[in-house]
């Protein structure tokens, strides 16, 4: 066992390193009321998935899928998804991702080429950073939601002799923040500028658009707009999918490592999210009472001082990391499902707590919650 603990003796420093710093990670059991998923419609758990579920095994439908997409991974079901969320989404083509995580990665680690630029939201995904990291092409950060910072970074790029492509890679709503993306700015600097907009939907997917399906979705159909919809939220699935032309899909079913190399997901997750999505069209009131949910949530803030977000995500900035884990550890005792949010995920002296407003909690829970949050506040009140 010494041998053992010897040959790992850099990762347990780093362990207790994360330990002394109160930053050490641990996966607990779920308890408590929710307010910390992204289930924003509350399908996770509902009956029609469920039904849609057992419906797809006894027609047949395999769990697993049995290899990667370019190997016999490839099932009728992925097919039938593509084909409809291309439709409902107006694009030529879709692509089905096992994780958003997946999706991004690949995204943005495969279409940017050599000579190319991409400027990507200061405040964009972890999984939008790791593309970036494997790209062949340069890459910058503008300041969050500053679409002038864009404009401003893509002509100086100009400026200086760059020829290539210019990606724009954001969030159209930003999961720890809870503010949308300036997408009509973002998107004339993309016309202007011969540019390609990438839109990451996974908390807009659901809860924004006329018919629930995104932020961007008044821009769907441009050939410079790529939008990636995350099934693992609002739809209560697992999965992503981007929308896009035919050549994007065809070039990542090629070159795409983060998909050729990964077993395809399962089929019968494919079936579900087919019927997930047509529950976000047929059911608009879901979407409705999670917005008066939202709203109730508003009002409680006035009271205490704090402003909306614009979005179901509401962030309460405690900015000191201990502060913000204490908060978060005295709403768990209440029965509050409320985590705190420290860095590396946040930005350093931004700590938090991320409010989730879902249909999971009634309208009696929400204003528990407040009345809770309020005490807490006040206990944390010199960290403000």
């Amino acid at each position: 066992m010494s041998a053992l603990l010897d040959t790992f003796a850099a990762q347990r420093q780093n362990l207790e390193g994360l330990a002394q710093e109160s930053r050490l990670r641990r996966l607990i059991p779920r308890s408590g009321l929710d307010f910390s998923s992204n289930d924003y419609l509350g399908l996770a758990s509902c009956a029609e998935l469920a039904s849609a579920i057992r419906d797809a095994i006894a027609r047949g439908v395999p769990v697993g899928s049995g290899g990667s997409r370019l190997l016999r991974g490839n099932h009728e079901e992925h097919e039938r998804l593509e084909s409809e969320a291309a439709h409902l989404f107006g694009t030529e083509s879709a692509l089905y991702f096992s994780t958003g995580y997946a999706a991004n990665s690949a995204l943005l680690s495969t279409l940017p080429q050599r000579g190319d630029l991409i400027l990507a939201d200061e405040l964009i995904h972890a999984s939008a950073h790791e593309g970036l990291r494997l790209s062949r092409s340069e890459h910058l950060f503008a300041r969050h939601n500053d679409s002038a910072d864009f404009a401003k970074l893509a002509d100086t790029w100009r400026a200086k002799g760059g020829t290539g492509r210019i990606w724009l890679a954001v969030e159209s709503l930003y999961s720890m923040d809870g503010d949308l993306a300036p997408l009509d700015e973002l998107s004339a600097i993309a016309d202007e500028r011969d540019a390609i907009l990438i839109v990451d939907e996974a908390h807009a997917l659901g809860v924004f658009g006329s018919q629930g399906l995104g932020a961007a979705e008044h821009l769907s159909g441009r050939e410079n707009v790529l939008r990636l919809v995350t099934c693992g939220k609002a739809l209560g699935c697992e999965g992503a999918l981007l929308c896009c032309p035919a050549i994007v899909r065809d070039f990542l079913v090629n070159r795409g490592r983060a998909f050729v190399f990964s077993t395809a997901p399962s089929p019968v997750m494919a079936a579900a999210v087919r019927a997930s999505l047509l529950l976000v069209q047929s059911r608009p009131d879901r979407r409705e009472k999670l917005w008066r949910n939202v709203r109730l949530a508003n009002e409680a803030l006035a009271p205490l001082g704090l402003s909306p977000s614009g979005s179901q995500i509401i962030p309460i900035i405690l900015r000191d990391d201990q502060r913000a884990m204490d908060a978060a550890t005295a709403l768990q005792a209440k029965d509050f499902d409320v985590r705190g949010i420290r860095p590396p995920t946040v930005p350093p002296g931004t700590s938090r707590l991320r409010v989730s407003i879902t249909l999971n909690v009634t309208e009696e829970d929400i204003r528990s919650l407040f009345h809770e949050l309020a005490n807490v506040l006040e206990a944390a009140q010199p960290a403000l």
